[in-house]
């Protein structure tokens, strides 16, 4: 069994509420300090599309208040990826009353581990995959048309694109806690191998822009990670049968 009684109701919205106030003021921390450096940083998310644009293009803004919004949005979210080890932690320790307590000693790793895919799922996106999708976007351009992208909507479209692959590189971790609590198993996973493998291809042609390298550099990742997802299911599996044998209370 556990080592505390189960909570009330009113007790977990409680223990909600101050989880989401200190996450809260833990990401307005991080606003101020990265909103100090905003421009800065926009400066360095919009690298990848100046290296695709033409010699002497550059972004626009179409509204009088468009930039200073997306400097406040640019800073939001450095915010919340310079708060996100603390906010991994939050989210830890709001479910560790219902686990057991040497479960409860991972909380390291999955902070740790957490942090670490998303940054380099973002980062493989960044780096990768930008390059190759803004030089797609940029190619329609020609002596009739030209691109004039706007800051607000690149902005967005980045945002989205970072988020994604940030969220696809925590597949090893949730299938790794998904084993643990008996949700899915390591049979099951290598048994639905090819719907996996097909739903990579599907998830990759919904976030990536319409060509083909940059839906393979999201679903060749997403099939690797699956991989690795079966090989940390099995090692959840053998941690599981050998908490079963000598429970810890």
């Amino acid at each position: 069994m556990n080592d505390q009684e189960k909570m009330p109701f009113l007790a977990h919205l409680e223990e909600l509420r101050k989880r989401l106030i200190a996450s809260a003021i833990a990401v307005g921390i991080g606003f101020a300090i990265c909103y100090c450096f905003s421009e800065r940083l926009f400066q360095i998310l919009i690298e990848p599309l100046k290296a695709a644009m033409p010699e002497g293009d550059h972004l626009v803004f179409t509204a009088l208040p468009e930039m200073f919004v997306t400097y406040l949005k640019v800073a939001l979210v450095g915010g919340v990826l310079l708060a996100a080890p603390f906010l991994f932690y939050e989210m830890w320790m709001f479910v560790a009353p219902g686990l057991y307590r040497h479960e409860k000693k991972m909380a390291i790793p999955f902070v740790t581990s957490s942090t670490l895919l998303f940054v380099g799922g973002a980062a493989f996106g960044y780096f990768i995959v930008f390059p190759f999708g803004f030089k797609f976007f940029m190619g329609f351009s020609n002596e009739y048309v030209r691109a004039l992208p706007s800051a607000m909507e690149y902005f967005s479209f980045s945002l989205k694109l970072l988020f994604a692959f940030g969220m696809v590189f925590e597949l090893p971790v949730f299938i790794f806690f998904l084993t643990k609590l008996g949700i899915v198993t390591t049979d099951n996973l290598k048994k639905n191998r090819k719907y996996a493998i097909l739903g990579a291809f599907i998830v990759a042609a919904i976030v990536t822009p319409p060509d083909v390298v940059s839906q393979f550099m999201m679903s060749g990742p997403l099939i690797v990670l699956y991989e690795i997802g079966i090989i940390v299911s099995m090692f959840a599996k053998k941690k599981k049968a050998q908490e079963k044998v000598q429970p810890e209370f």
